[in-house]
């Protein structure tokens, strides 16, 4: 089992001997079990020194860090030990091949549309008519073999979002939530600021995978290798968003899980309180640990699982083993 564990409060990560433990600024203590631990997400103001880093180096455990905003800003990633050289020399190789990045960039994009036409199927059967935003959506993705470079790919993801996004009001029934367009930095009502935040963890939470494997997250393909730090993580996200983050989404709404008063706002721009960013994040990792049945493996896998086997996916691809085709959700 591989235990995940969400820092809010500000304080103090401490070590003795082979233990560390969280000393928040009321006196609490907090036990991180480490030897189950996988990853750490930081969102208060907590200090740290070398001894428990090293630590956390020989047990594996990687630190994320977001700031006052809930945006993402860093992690602290361990001696790389799975590193290839193999790897990255292919990687490299299939970006700077137009055609080979232009072959796996739509690889993703394809995924995205597919998994966000899944949602809407969903709530089309139980909700409300959503058959208008799934036509437009079918003729967008139906040109997205005939683009010829990643700018004009990119362009044709935006307009899928676009139109997925213009279908939110409908999904959600709740007056005091209505999405408008997409805003982010900073996000200009709660939907924004529910779908930033969500975004994140599944950017930190694709991190996490890739580190478990031989690829280099600086190596993206949909999504530009420049000077941003990691590339690949946003690709492999865009898959999983739809069917992950907006469906939690979905649900803490309609089930009146997240209200207004979980929001503040702030420097002209609207955010999660800590209560809401609790129970965000209380369902993302239930729904990370959920399961379902995977027909190739023959047996049931969580979705946290289907993240670490879409990057395998990736790495045969690149090795030109077996070509890489998204995970698309079945249900």
């Amino acid at each position: 089992m591989n235990e995940i564990i969400y820092i809010f409060s500000s304080g103090i990560l401490k070590r003795k001997q082979n233990t560390i433990y969280f000393e928040g600024g009321n006196g609490e203590k907090r036990f991180v079990p480490v030897e189950i631990t996988k990853e750490i997400h930081i969102f208060g103001e907590v200090t740290l020194n070398k001894d428990v880093l090293e630590f956390f180096t020989q047990k594996e455990i990687i630190l994320h860090f977001y700031n006052y905003y809930e945006y993402y800003i860093g992690s602290f990633y361990p001696r790389e030990h799975y590193n290839s050289g193999y790897m990255i020399l292919n990687q490299a190789r299939h970006y700077l091949d137009e055609n080979l990045r232009l072959q796996l960039a739509k690889k993703f994009v394809k995924g995205a549309s597919q998994n966000i036409k899944k949602v809407l199927n969903y709530y089309n059967k139980r909700k409300v008519d959503l058959s208008t935003y799934i036509e437009k959506i079918d003729l967008l993705q139906s040109s997205i073999d005939f683009q010829e470079g990643v700018d004009a790919l990119m362009a044709i993801e935006g307009n899928i979002h676009e139109v997925y996004y213009s279908a939110f009001d409908d999904i959600i029934s709740s007056e005091d939530f209505s999405f408008g367009e997409r805003s982010r930095r900073p996000p200009k009502n709660r939907i924004n600021a529910l779908i930033s935040f969500g975004n994140s963890l599944m950017y930190t939470t694709v991190l996490s995978e890739i580190y478990k494997t031989h690829l280099d997250p600086r190596i993206g393909f949909l999504h530009a290798t420049n000077f941003r730090r990691f590339s690949l993580n946003l690709d492999v996200a865009e898959i999983f968003k739809p069917i992950i983050v907006d469906r939690v989404i979905f649900t803490l709404l309609n089930k009146s899980l997240i209200k207004s008063e979980h929001f503040d706002n702030k420097l002209q721009g609207i955010y999660l309180r800590e209560n809401g960013a609790k129970v965000f994040v209380q369902a993302f990792d239930e729904r990370l640990k959920s399961t379902i049945s995977h027909k190739t493996l023959g047996r049931n896998v969580s979705y946290r699982t289907l993240i670490r086997i879409e990057l395998y996916k990736i790495e045969k691809h690149l090795m030109e083993e077996k070509e890489y085709e998204p995970f698309v959700s079945e249900w």
